[in-house]
């Protein structure tokens, strides 16, 4: 058995004691404070698009010096795979396969000096964990995913629309899903504040279609049905009231969906045949159309994966260049088209669009220099041999980056540095998971000092209530 086994074993272990912690407790309340004062809001929807499996950013949106694939090259002088373009900000540049989002740059911030913890055994279900929740596993209790903080916090913008909405991501019949299963939940807020899971957008009608013959009636019938087995179940045996009440309560919401005209949002088929075109670039990017129309209808935060699945996407091991050609023609065009879409109408200024990874990749380096995270390169060679050794096989965490639109965010700005020879470590404004999450909050209108007392202790929307918003990302108020 691998070390990497028994990381993901001891990670699951932890995971579940957290969750039988969670149900058994009470009701989370929001602890008043002095202190927290809640800022202006920017944005009433967050979009976040999230590129699973570590983008590399050298090879993305920070290029660096471009080597072209020639056998016998040595490996570590390789810093980019693919040539530079232009965007249309003079002092922004993109990697060939952008062209899209090149063009739409001027709508929105770039940030290249994301820097994210290096943490250790380098595992993509502790980074992401760690990203969505803001909080580094493991812990005495589930936390919420952001989004679930958005939905509690806020409330939704249509009682109609589930708040949090999750596009893309399956949680059932692949390696690691019990992990991912870790944060795409309500943690300790609540089965009810969780995701609203859809994992194939072009199926997405049908999941808020009722079963056929579906009376009310029947439905009642059904749910008290529930009640008995959910009291009589495990689950229901080690639950509070509160956590009780709240499965319950995520059972009503959807059927209120399902007689709701709201519905219509989740039918992407009625979308023109032109728009539909535009995105359907497979799954991600019908996601991203499935996205605008529920942000149309109300959504409060909505996350659209690439899809973590191991050593496929973005987690590439090997065949790192052929890989990224496949997921930039994924993501570039339906990228852009939603920005593009969201600003005809009227809607990019209160929608903050979120593009991020759990960490990058880079050719030579696992973790940071110095870390002594087990290298995980299937593709490992002192000189280019085949196409396989291709690309950035080894998870990199000294930078990242980041894009911004809307929601108050400023127009064509590039935001932070990184060095330009190997180590590519963030060089100048750095921008972790916690202060990234707080601009998001402040976008938003939560206080990053936000906190809930759960088992007798203060729990906040960042980290010890220590986020920090960036603020030089946003436009000045006119």
């Amino acid at each position: 058995m691998t070390t990497r086994d028994l990381s993901r074993r001891e990670y699951l272990r932890a995971m579940t004691a957290a969750g039988l912690a969670t149900i058994a407790g009470g009701e989370p309340r929001l602890r008043a404070s002095e202190q927290v004062q809640h800022p202006k809001p920017t944005a009433d929807t967050v979009i976040l698009l999230w590129m699973a499996g570590g983008m590399g950013a050298p090879d993305t949106f920070d290029p660096k010096r471009y080597t072209k694939f020639e056998v016998g090259v040595p490996v570590d002088k390789i810093l980019s795979t693919f040539p530079v373009i232009d965007t249309v900000v003079d002092n922004i540049k993109f990697t060939e396969g952008l062209e899209h989002i090149a063009k739409v740059i001027d709508r929105g911030t770039l940030i290249r000096s994301h820097v994210v913890a290096d943490l250790g055994n380098i595992l993509h279900s502790r980074h992401q964990y760690h990203w969505h929740t803001g909080y580094v596993p493991p812990q005495t209790v589930a936390c919420p995913h952001i989004g679930a903080w958005m939905a509690r916090v806020l409330g939704p913008r249509n009682p109609a629309i589930p708040a949090f909405i999750n596009i893309g991501q399956r949680l059932e019949g692949h390696g690691e899903s019990e992990e991912l299963k870790a944060f795409t939940t309500g943690g300790f807020f609540g089965t009810e504040y969780g995701p609203f899971n859809l994992p194939f957008p072009n199926d997405a009608v049908e999941a808020v279609k009722p079963p056929k013959g579906m009376t009310p009636e029947r439905f009642a019938a059904r749910h008290a049905k529930y009640k008995d087995l959910l009291k009589a179940s495990p689950v229901g045996e080690l639950a509070s009231d509160y956590h009780h009440d709240s499965m319950l309560k995520s059972v009503e919401n959807a059927h209120r969906l399902l007689t709701s005209k709201e519905r219509d949002a989740f039918d992407i088929t009625k979308e023109p045949k032109a728009s539909y075109d535009e995105y359907n670039t497979g799954r991600f990017g019908l996601g991203c159309l499935l996205a605008r129309r529920l942000a149309e209808s109300g959504a409060r935060f909505i996350e659209v994966t690439t899809e973590y699945v191991p050593f496929l996407h973005w987690d590439t091991h090997e065949n790192g260049h052929a890989t990224y050609t496949r997921m930039k023609k994924e993501i570039d065009r339906p990228i852009a088209q939603l920005v593009l879409d969201l600003e005809q109408r009227g809607m990019l200024d209160r929608t903050l669009v979120v593009l991020a990874s759990e960490f990058s990749r880079d050719m030579m380096i696992e973790g940071v220099p110095g870390s002594k995270a087990q290298d995980q390169s299937l593709a490992r060679a002192d000189k280019l041999g085949e196409p396989k050794h291709y690309g950035l096989h080894r998870h990199f965490t000294g930078s990242g980056s980041v894009l911004m639109f809307g929601g108050g965010i400023k127009k064509g700005a590039l935001y932070g540095e990184t060095a330009a020879e190997r180590p590519l470590v963030t060089t100048k404004n750095p921008v972790s998971i916690r202060d990234l999450h707080a601009t998001i909050f402040h976008a938003m209108g939560v206080s990053p000092k936000t906190a809930f007392d759960v088992e007798k202790r203060p729990f906040y929307a960042t980290e010890d209530g220590k986020g920090v918003p960036v603020r030089e990302l946003f436009a000045k108020e006119k």
